[in-house]
């Protein structure tokens, strides 16, 4: 299933033209992509808020877990090691949150301001097994870089 990413970064942009608040950014990317992509059951992000921590930003979907150590997880390892993980079986990631039990597959990216400071994670749920694709991770990412440039 092949989405038009070259649509989405234009409304993105569109949409997000000027803004640099976070939160903002945040639920505006997390709306856009969960309406865009078929196979999201789950769209979020959780943000750094400390040491080591992320707590739950905008999201659409069901509800999400509302604190994640970076020591757990998929997005923990994400927040940590700083890299993009696409797990296509959820239940063979070791340590993986089970915050919906429905879930099968996960892509979680890091995003980062110009500055190069960890902002959080774009979380992607699925209920479809192996859901996210290698045209996901890598234009996804490009997006995230383009609209978190100047967030503050």
């Amino acid at each position: 299933m092949t989405l038009d990413y070259d649509d989405l970064d234009s409304r993105l942009h569109a949409l997000c033209h000027g803004e640099t608040d976070v939160v903002a950014l945040m639920a505006t990317v997390a709306c856009e992509v969960h309406q865009t992509h078929p196979l999201a059951d789950w769209t979020g992000f959780y943000r750094v808020v400390g040491p080591k921590l992320l707590k739950i930003g905008p999201y659409q979907g069901g509800h999400g877990c509302l604190v994640i150590p970076f020591s757990r997880g998929v997005c923990g390892a994400v927040a940590r090691s700083g890299k993009a993980l696409n797990v296509p079986d959820v239940e063979a990631f070791p340590d993986h949150i089970a915050c919906a039990s429905t879930t099968r597959s996960e892509l979680v990216l890091p995003v980062w301001n110009g500055a190069g400071a960890l902002l959080g994670v774009l979380d992607l749920d699925s209920n479809t097994p192996a859901a996210f694709t290698a045209e996901d991770e890598a234009r996804l990412t490009a997006i995230l870089a383009d609209i978190f440039r100047d967030a503050s």
